[in-house]
């Protein structure tokens, strides 16, 4: 099967809902669905997400993380660390489980090893998009971390597939475009019930069009996709910002300059990436 074909097979399969997800995802997903209940008080969330280890781990990293803890204080138990985090940001954690989870089963080094650097990248992208939706753009910081984390899930499920699929990952950029990234990106953020305006962010960054400074929650993903340091493994169309040129990007907000957010806010981003790492 060539590239072609096989993105066309999968982006089928995507938007009948019918996608091949490892059975830990499965569990994740109820899950999530259980944080998201409006009657899920913290004692049970505590108890959910003390059942699954990485997310555990991850919650109380995150709670710790100078994003949460301006304090100083440490919590050290997953409920002290629901508690300060919240039921959005934890909702996010879980996802971010789930599509750590969609490559879970990859043997081959290769794609391995891209999964690993996709994830990185996502991990800054989030940790970016919060700092400028809170001082920036002034859109909410939780949805801009959570579509920061989402943004690539197509390009994880991607590569869940890529060893079944001989040549699925050939360097065709037209026929990612055409025929995968959409399609197959659309069908899984679906599947894990993304809403709508975070679809609509993700929609915007596959354009590829944004205003600066940044004004939505689009242009505030295609921002921190611009600015983070590790780029995605996958395909870039050409033309696309390097970090290079990303790291000269600058404008005057209010009273301040973007250059002047990210320096005082190096720290937090360093922090929050290395806890969702």
């Amino acid at each position: 099967m060539d590239q072609v074909s096989a993105l066309d097979s999968i982006a089928a399969e995507a938007s009948r809902g019918e996608l091949a997800f490892p059975t830990s995802v499965s569990a994740s997903l109820t899950l999530q669905r259980a944080l998201g209940e409006p009657d899920c008080h913290i004692d049970a969330a505590a108890r959910l997400v003390q059942a699954e280890p990485l997310l555990a781990a991850r919650t109380v990293a995150i709670a710790n993380s100078v994003a949460y803890n301006r304090s100083g204080n440490d919590v050290t138990n997953v409920r002290a660390a629901v508690q300060r985090v919240g039921f959005r940001t934890l909702g996010a954690l879980a996802t971010s489980v789930i599509v750590r989870q969609l490559a879970s089963e990859i043997r081959d080094p290769g794609l391995r090893h891209k999964a690993d650097q996709l994830w990185a990248h996502s991990a800054h992208v989030a940790a970016l998009a919060q700092v400028i939706a809170r001082r920036v753009s002034f859109v909410d910081p939780e949805t801009a971390l959570f579509a920061g984390i989402v943004h690539e899930v197509g390009g994880f499920y991607l590569l869940s597939r890529a060893e079944a699929l001989p040549g699925l990952l050939d360097d065709n950029l037209d026929a990612w475009l055409d025929h995968g990234e959409a399609a197959i990106g659309r069908g899984v953020l679906h599947k894990l019930g993304v809403p709508a305006p975070v679809m609509d962010a993700i929609e915007a960054l596959w354009v590829g069009m944004r205003a600066l400074p940044p004004e939505t929650l689009g242009d505030t993903l295609l921002l921190a996709n611009d600015l983070a340091p590790l780029p995605s493994p996958l395909f870039a169309p050409p033309g696309a910002t390097t970090h290079a040129a990303a790291a000269t990007i600058d404008f005057v907000f209010g009273e301040g300059t973007l250059k002047g957010v990210l320096e005082e806010s190096g720290e937090e981003v360093k922090s929050l990436t290395s806890a969702l790492m």
